[in-house]
């Protein structure tokens, strides 16, 4: 944990030129770990997002998924039950927007699952004081107290001033031929220009794989499923 005081910042319009394109779906149930399965479907659909710096895609979770702080022991083999209100979202810049709208209508296959892509609606980013990032990729074994130091380091690089930040327990998500392991991160407390760059820009490696995309919640607490939305 870390933890400082902040000024609070006001005025401060959010820009447009990355936003969430978040598409309505079908689909009975998904895995839970499916990073690298969707990933490798909607590049498949998308081929130019895999080499846009700045494209990410959110992971799918619902109320059942263990979201939040935790996951499944057992995710390898856990299934995701979909419900009518879940999104699928893409991170992109917005002149990046209409070419993902091609997903509509589209049927992919997500490790054996079939996902049906529907239409899809724009999203500006956030500006809100407290983000959260699911998964951040932990590097080469590192502890708690490591990962955070090296958080909390790539945080000031960008011109970010880290007041209150907080990590989840080691998880991990299997790979074709490795095994990531990630941990969750909340920082509260950003200013806004700073809660829209770190939104912008991520954390780390592995956005294609949903690893490092924050997104606003409430304050530094437990998430439970306000994602499935």
């Amino acid at each position: 944990m870390y933890w400082q005081d902040k000024s609070v910042t006001e005025n401060f319009v959010v820009p447009d030129d990355i936003q969430d394109l978040a598409f309505r779906m079908r689909a009975r149930c998904l895995p839970v770990d499916h990073a690298y399965a969707l990933s490798r479907a909607i590049t498949g659909a998308l081929p130019w997002l895999e080499s846009e710096p700045d494209a990410g895609i959110h992971l799918i979770h619902v109320a059942e998924s263990g979201n939040g702080w935790y996951r499944p022991d057992d995710s390898a083999h856990e299934l995701l039950q979909v419900s009518r209100r879940t999104r699928l979202r893409l991170r992109l810049p917005k002149a990046r927007l209409d070419d993902a709208r091609a997903l509509t209508g589209r049927h992919l296959d997500v490790g054996g699952y079939e996902m049906i892509m529907g239409e899809a609606t724009a999203r500006a980013l956030s500006a809100h004081a407290t983000l959260f990032s699911r998964h951040v990729i932990v590097e080469d074994e590192q502890s708690e107290a490591e990962f955070v130091e090296h958080c909390v380091a790539q945080l000031q690089d960008m011109g970010i001033t880290v007041r209150k930040l907080l990590c989840g327990r080691q998880s991990a998500f299997e790979f074709p031929e490795q095994r990531i392991l990630i941990r969750s991160l909340m920082l509260a407390e950003l200013e806004s220009e700073e809660s829209v760059l770190l939104q912008q820009r991520g954390l780390g490696p592995g956005r294609k794989f949903g690893c490092g995309l924050f997104i606003p919640h409430k304050g530094i607490k437990p998430v439970t499923s306000d994602d499935d939305e």
